[in-house]
């Protein structure tokens, strides 16, 4: 294999014998690899295939160079270990969260979610009213009872029937960012009565689910079907139980870093990469002169909502933009020729900046029924800025402040069948780092009836909030 010769060199290694008598695993042709050159700075990856520090080989290429590689601990070695494992169950494990009356937060947009393991998840949103009142809207998504019939209420305060329950079968997993990752469900019922299923009590099941560096966060909060929620958390908890680790990623990464006196990477690849690239150019030319316009790029595909894994975890819509230059993209979005796409389910979101806010559904049949949710008037969202904070302020530690988010009313939509009132949205542009710089994610929340939330967050927005004057509105970075 002349391409990822280092890499056939690597399995024939470690199948042979490691240097110094260390028994590694055996490398097999079935799992997928991939050498990385990482250079000086090392950063092992938190999730997903686990590594350890004396889990490498010395490699030699035939001009000499010396490269240490740190070898992934593969999946199969791990399998003795989970049929020997005679440790805690899952729910021992989790046992000092549940006593210890800890909470987990996740602040959105709009609501606060509130996870309070073993006994509440809340969803509230605190506003503050003339005279500085408080007043909190508030939902309960679930209170702690025991739906397993395995379990005794009299001498199982904590959800310990699961443990039992998942021994017998087999441990459930979830499509987590593309991998598949066991986790262990705790159900949570009794909730906020939901109007929209006959006053029936809302309910949710929390996915606890491994990762060496967490602290009980929540990832995520999706409402999976109407008053019904799965929300995931992050524990460190469970990961001293192998049936609950992470698997091993679709492909398996080897870091590969030079020893004193060779170059970063193999002079031979650096070689055949460079004429690998240029074997490409020809190519790339073509398909970017059958690149459509920029004009019929807007409703191409490119605004089809990207899901994570092949599930979607939260409600909202991730867009990866344009191949417009910054600046090109930055002009056009500012202008309104540029509109952001997004949302998932059944209604879509077009926003077009200084202009409005619609809401659509797409049907083969029926064609498309869209509607206006706001349109901007300047005047009027000065006047509404006059009483709402337009700008949000991010304190750096050097004592500064920068603008992390800005807020813009539009109003004048469509009038809305339950007030008789024209709908009013207020779009909130938020800075978010994304390793796809044209990448845009919008959601919508309906905290009022026919009074929305639209959260559109991007990079792109991050180049420009600073330019945001006392009013919010945005301008071309100088």
């Amino acid at each position: 294999c002349p391409a990822p010769a280092l890499l056939c060199g690597l399995l024939a290694a470690v199948a042979a014998a490691a240097e110094g008598g260390r028994a590694l695993p055996q490398l097999s042709d079935d799992i997928p690899f991939r050498v990385n050159w990482p250079g000086t700075e090392l950063s092992l990856p938190t999730t997903g295939v686990l590594y350890k520090e004396d889990n490498y080989i010395i490699m030699t290429t035939v001009d000499k160079e010396k490269y240490k590689c740190l070898l992934p601990l593969i999946a199969s070695g791990n399998e003795e270990e989970e049929k020997d494992y005679k440790g805690p169950t899952p729910g021992e494990l989790l046992e000092p969260l549940f006593k210890q009356s800890s909470c987990s937060y996740r602040i959105e947009s709009y609501w606060t979610y509130e996870v309070c393991h073993g006994k509440h998840i809340r969803q509230y949103h605190e506003e503050k009213e003339t005279g500085q009142k408080i007043n909190i809207q508030e939902y309960y998504l679930g209170n702690m009872i025991m739906k397993n019939p395995l379990s005794e209420p009299e001498s199982c305060e904590l959800p310990c029937g699961y443990d039992l329950l998942f021994s017998l079968t087999q441990i459930p997993t979830k499509n987590i960012e593309g991998q598949m990752t066991p986790y262990y469900p705790v159900e949570l019922g009794n909730g906020t009565p939901c109007s929209l299923r006959q006053n029936l009590p809302r309910s949710s099941t929390v996915m606890y689910i491994c990762h060496p560096e967490a602290k009980h966060e929540i990832l995520s909060v999706a409402e999976v079907t109407t008053c019904e929620y799965e929300v995931v958390i992050l524990t460190p908890l469970l990961c001293n139980h192998p049936k609950y680790r992470f698997r091993a990623s679709p492909v398996n990464d080897i870091f590969c870093q030079s020893l004193p006196g060779s170059p970063l990477k193999p002079h031979n690849l650096e070689q055949l990469e460079k004429q690998q690239e240029m074997l490409k150019m020809p190519f790339r030319r073509v398909k970017e002169e059958e690149m459509p316009s920029t004009k019929e790029e807007k409703f191409s595909s490119i605004h089809k909502p990207v899901a994570v894994g092949s599930h979607q975890l939260l409600t909202v819509g991730t867009t990866h933009i344009s191949k417009l230059t910054d600046e090109q993209l930055i002009k056009e979005f500012l202008s309104g020729s540029y509109c952001f796409h997004g949302g998932v389910g059944w209604w879509k979101y077009e926003f077009c900046y200084g202009k409005y806010v619609h809401q659509y559904h797409e049907d083969k049949e029926s064609g498309k029924t869209s509607v206006v949710v706001g349109t901007w008037s300047k005047e009027e969202h000065i006047e509404w800025s006059r009483k709402n904070a337009a700008r949000t302020f991010y304190l750096r530690e050097d004592g500064t402040q920068t603008v992390r988010m800005v807020s813009h009313f539009y109003g004048n939509g469509d009038v809305c069948d339950l007030t008789d009132k024209p709908r009013q949205v207020t779009v909130k542009l938020k800075c978010k780092e994304s390793d796809s710089p044209h990448a845009v994610t919008i959601y919508m929340l309906e905290p009022h009836s026919c009074q929305y939330i639209l959260g559109v967050e991007s990079p792109v927005i991050c180049k420009i909030l600073d330019t945001a004057d006392e009013y919010g509105l945005l301008s071309v970075p100088s």
